[in-house]
């Protein structure tokens, strides 16, 4: 049906006869003359259309914006002072002879290339008109060339691309499971995998030494800007290689990826900090490195100090107190301490405290804050040094349980980063490492995996079990920007181990066999050494295109709520399906039918 694609066509096409289909972009009518930009997914040609040819002229004047135009022309310069400089087509125009209207198109429901803003839900209900528009083509070619780019690294380096199952067994990998019912074994369930871990590790046990896959992984958890119910990741498993080997390879093939797609130089190794020295310094395990703002433990200078705010938390097993310096912060106004005293209650924090720095050989006489009358002149004049203060400065404290002063203080830090434009460089990886085997959960009274009950410990079993709440793990992950884009560890490859490691997860031996006695197995024949690495690609793709949501780079993504609005799914079935099924449902919690 065409000879070309629209965005293709160039000066050397000059004179050539040609065939396009596309979409109306723009129809524009100069009294006698007829320009329609034709649109297709290599981009934009504009097409004219006179009077010497009355059939398509008359033809061109009905068209309306995204109509299907098939148009055969003849491919001529622009007339001097008409070329546009912003178009890759700009220097040429086709004359056209012949228009065919492959089809018509009602008025779409929001403009394509317009800066209005158009909600979220309309756009995903009509998702195929949304993908339509430049910006949304440009990020699904990115898209393209990143998983092209990252099949054709591994696939260099002899990994094997090999598919694993959708339909398996529910495993405890931190989220809810998707769960499936089995017509064939009624009363059971399948589970969608969250990811193919397991599947992966027998792989490794079975001799295939470098496995890839890229998959769809499914999680029932709540939604954020970077997460969805499904999602895609890059999925990678290899032998007879430690943490520092897997890790340089992995750091090659990201390194060329960027260079290679987006021209981008990330630098001839990452840094590499470890999970203590993260929280630390940042507060949080995915440190934004552009960033250079840091927290300052300042506990041993509040311990005796009369303001209990300060000095509970700093003589509390489980608190912190920190101080983090706003370089030049001083100018910052009551309403707006007061709008960030906001941010980070939403983390937790009961209140932000802060000094202003006017004057710093005053001593406390030079120091702006209702809080400087709580401790002596000594003790602020420590803090100050130990920050490194200077005139002008703004200094947030934050005072609390461990894990509120670091989400809360950590998130703080970010968004003055971003809000001051103190960003140091446009992208700053870095692997964080050391991470702990366990966490403990109040609640639950027990141990939960920091990344799942696969992962290797650094220490012997005996170590292990005598202080699970010290031990490290064999795990990396690697940040970009403040988002963790890929995380992976070392696995365990021995039986006695792997129920170790459940036996302080509180999975006993018959569950354990029930669950996994698969894999408990598996590894009693000659399972080798491995470990692997999951990347999300959604969000390397959102972070290459500059995007501010994963939702903004899958193709078809679900809503906040984990629903199609295109669809109009999840959906109601059938009493004859579930009857098949062997379900019953029960009202939804909480529900009570209304009684007269």
């Amino acid at each position: 049906m065409r000879s070309h694609k629209c965005g293709e066509l160039t000066a050397q096409h000059l004179g050539q006869s040609v065939a396009l289909c596309g979409w109306v972009h723009r129809r524009r009518d100069h009294g006698g003359v007829i320009f329609i930009d034709l649109r297709d997914r290599a981009g934009l040609v504009q097409v004219v259309f006179d009077p010497d040819e009355p059939e398509s002229f008359a033809l061109a004047e009905s068209v309306r914006s995204e109509y299907v135009l098939r148009i055969e022309g003849i491919v001529r310069e622009r007339p001097e002072g008409t070329h546009n400089p912003n178009m890759a087509t700009g220097a040429i125009e086709v004359l056209a002879k012949h228009i065919e209207v492959l089809n018509e198109s009602e008025t779409p429901p929001f403009p394509l290339e317009s800066d209005i803003e158009v909600n979220e839900e309309t756009r995903l209900r009509f998702r195929y008109i949304d993908l339509r528009r430049t910006v949304m083509q440009q990020k699904m070619k990115v898209r393209r060339d990143v998983t092209r780019h990252l099949r054709q690294f591994l696939d260099d380096h002899e990994f094997f691309e090999i598919e694993t199952p959708y339909l398996t067994k529910a495993t405890p990998e931190g989220a809810r499971d998707y769960i499936v019912p089995s017509r064939t074994h009624q009363n059971a369930f399948f589970a969608l995998p969250q990811s193919p871990q397991l599947y992966k590790q027998l792989l490794m046990i079975a001799g295939m030494d470098r496995y890839y896959q890229v998959v769809r992984c499914f999680r029932d958890e709540d939604l954020r800007a970077d997460r969805q119910p499904e999602f895609t990741q890059l999925d990678i498993e290899t032998s007879f290689m430690n943490e520092q080997q897997i890790m340089e390879v992995m750091e090659e093939m990201i390194r060329r990826l960027f260079k290679d797609i987006i021209d981008v130089d990330l630098g001839a190794q990452f840094p590499v900090i470890s999970y203590q020295e993260a929280m630390r310094r940042y507060g949080s395990d995915r440190p934004d490195l552009r960033v250079p703002l840091e927290l300052v433990d300042i506990a041993d200078e509040m311990k005796d100090v009369d303001f209990k705010v300060f000095s509970g938390p700093a003589n509390a097993p489980d608190g912190r107190v920190v101080a983090m310096r706003l370089p030049n912060g001083g100018d910052l106004s009551r309403k707006d301490i007061d709008e960030l005293t906001k941010f980070v209650a939403i983390y937790g924090a009961k209140g932000l405290a802060y000094i202003k720095v006017n004057d710093l050989a005053a001593g406390i006489e030079g120091l702006q804050s209702p809080i400087v009358k709580f401790a002596p002149d000594t003790v602020w004049a420590n803090v100050m040094k130990k920050v490194g203060a200077q005139n002008g400065d703004l200094i947030f404290f934050g005072a609390d349980k461990t894990a509120i002063v670091n989400e809360a203080l950590g998130a703080l830090r970010v968004k003055l980063g971003i809000d001051r434009n103190l960003l140091e460089g446009e992208w700053r990886p870095v692997w964080v490492v050391d991470f702990p085997m366990f966490a403990w959960d109040d609640k639950a009274k027990r141990f939960t995996a920091i990344h799942h009950p696969f992962t290797a410990p650094s220490c012997s079993s005996e170590d292990l079990v005598a202080n699970p709440g010290q031990a490290l793990s064999r795990a990396y992950d690697l940040v970009l920007n403040g988002t963790e884009v890929g995380g992976g560890s070392i696995r365990i490859n021995r039986t006695a181990m792997q129920q170790t490691v459940f036996d302080i997860l509180g999975i006993g031996h018959e569950e354990a066999r029930e669950k996994f006695g698969f894999l408990l197995d598996a590894l009693k024949y000659g399972a080798p050494p491995h470990g692997g690495i999951a990347f999300g690609l959604d969000r390397l793709v959102m972070l290459m295109t500059g995007s501010h949501s994963i939702r903004d780079v899958i193709a078809f993504p679900k809503t906040q709520t984990a629903a199609c609005p295109l669809f109009n799914a999840p959906a109601f079935v059938s009493e004859e399906q579930l009857k098949e099924l062997g379900i019953k449902l029960r009202k939804p919690a909480g529900k009570e039918e209304k009684r007269d």
